[in-house]
């Protein structure tokens, strides 16, 4: 939008969201009685974006449909919803989407219903912040860039393809972030893959936020998790808690995988890191871990998920590994007989290692993970799901019993899930003081009074039901958090 020109004028940006229907859609953009409609599409919504797209050709076909996203720059020639759309735009769209539009509007269309945009100068582009609404700064956290690109090339990640990394100009850059600041943005999101690979840069954003801070600002990164120079940390050991969150990729600590999806790892510096981040700052650190790349088996992925416990990251994102359009790690697939699913986001099913059943645990694993390690709702009690033993595999006892019990992936009240923790440790052997005192603790700390416990049966039953245990129910009910390989 932000580098539309003159076309800027009679263009209109919508928003929508995967709640939706297609229908509902398809109706509000042809109110708008537009010309030609772009669409961004990506795995979290290509399946109701194809719906749409159906929609908006048979019911209005002289309107001209323009995809792009990442979904489609790939792999086009065997999608259908490429088939359908009159132009696809492969690539970073920036300036190649107004020069497609111009020539359609013009009466020059280009011949080649495939446009490969070429890699733009990110100094030449406009910056779209001044963009965001009143409403978008009072209801959101704010997204925002300051590179695009990533040096490294590890084969279930998009950013692999993007090489070289390419920086925006810090003056003018900082320049826009001062106006949101005045605005009333206290949320900044960087999309950066490695914000912390350029020291000087780095350094040179967070003293820019750090000078500025006042209660309530939170900024988050994405991070090489072993890199941190002594420049770097100086400036994070200023800010105070709470106000910076780093993501940090680690997906596998297993060395054979390291080696076959070209993913480099120094795992001293990254434990050296992490110790400096939780002992010596206030920074919340979000870890990712990924199950099913090739050479890794349950067993290996629970010994780096106890090796990441023991590090101390108040979240650890367990997700399932993605077979993203034009990554390389498709090469793969006939060694470690890798099979994904057929419809987005694309997850694994089973490979050589890893058994369908043992996918599904492992994904019922996540999910569960999210709600009581991630959720700060049971940071004491969670623990005693495995004691003094590992961590992974008391989880995964709990998990596989949780589904086994309620035969339910969500719904779950926080009442019902510490209730359900507390039959759970109990029955194993922790006492019941013992289990009372630590849920007892959590609830104190989050301002929900007292626990309970299970004193009214007909509430517990009542409780561990409430919610739909369909598939498709969670899939429209999730966040827009996606895990960091299914957001690039």
């Amino acid at each position: 939008m932000a580098n539309l020109g003159v076309l800027a004028k009679q263009t209109t940006l919508l928003e929508f969201d995967i709640k939706q229907r297609p229908l509902d859609i398809a109706e509000k953009l042809l109110a708008q009685k537009p010309r030609i409609i772009g669409l961004g599409v990506y795995i979290w919504n290509a399946i109701e974006t194809l719906s749409l797209v159906r929609l908006l050709k048979r019911v209005a076909p002289s309107v001209t449909l323009v995809l792009g996203g990442p979904e489609v720059s790939f792999e086009s020639e065997a999608q259908e919803i490429c088939a359908l759309a009159d132009y696809v735009i492969q690539g970073e769209a920036d300036l190649t989407f107004p020069e497609l539009c111009n020539g359609i509007l013009g009466g020059t269309p280009p011949t080649d219903k495939l446009v490969r945009a070429a890699l733009p100068d990110v100094n030449n582009l406009v910056l779209p912040y001044s963009i965001y609404s009143d409403a978008d700064i009072a209801h959101r956290i704010i997204y925002v860039e300051a590179s695009r690109g990533c040096p490294f090339t590890c084969e279930f990640c998009l950013s692999s393809l993007e090489i070289p990394v390419r920086q925006f100009d810090l003056d003018p850059l900082l320049v826009e972030f001062e106006k949101l600041l005045q605005r009333g943005v206290r949320h900044f999101k960087f999309v950066d893959r490695t914000f912390n690979l350029n020291v000087r840069t780095g350094t040179r954003i967070l003293e820019f936020f750090l000078e500025r801070y006042t209660p309530g600002l939170f900024v988050h990164f994405e991070m090489v998790p072993d890199r941190l120079p002594p420049a770097l940390r100086d400036c994070i050991r200023r800010f105070p808690p709470r106000a910076l969150q780093f993501e940090v990729g680690i997906q596998s600590f297993n060395p054979l995988t390291g080696e076959l999806i070209k993913r480099r790892q120094d795992f001293d510096k990254l434990e050296d890191n992490f110790r400096f981040l939780r002992q010596e700052t206030g920074v919340h650190v979000h870890a990712d871990l990924i199950v099913g790349l090739p050479g890794e088996d349950v067993e290996s992925f629970g010994q780096g998920f106890d090796r990441l416990i023991k590090l101390g990251p108040q979240e650890i994102q367990v997700g399932i590994l993605k077979r993203l359009r034009g990554t390389p790690i498709i090469r793969h697939d006939a060694e470690w007989q890798m099979l994904y699913s057929p419809t987005p986001p694309y997850e694994l099913l089973q490979n050589k290692l890893i058994s369908f059943a043992d996918m599904q645990r492992m994904g019922r694993f996540a999910r569960y993970w999210d709600l009581v390690g991630n959720s700060g709702n049971f940071t004491l009690a969670r623990e005693l799901l495995w004691r003094d033993g590992s961590p992974f595999l008391g989880f995964m006892g709990f998990s596989d019993w949780l589904y086994a019990r309620s035969g339910m992936r969500h719904g779950f009240s926080p009442q019902a899930l510490a209730d359900l923790i507390y039959e759970y440790v109990v029955q194993r052997g922790v006492p019941e003081a013992t289990a009372q005192q630590a849920l007892d603790a959590d609830f104190k700390r989050l301002g929900r009074g007292e626990y309970t416990g299970q004193k009214d049966s007909k509430r517990q039953r009542h409780t561990i039901r409430e919610g739909d245990n369909s598939a498709d129910a969670f899939e429209k009910t999730k966040k827009h958090s996606l895990p960091r390989q299914a957001r690039h």
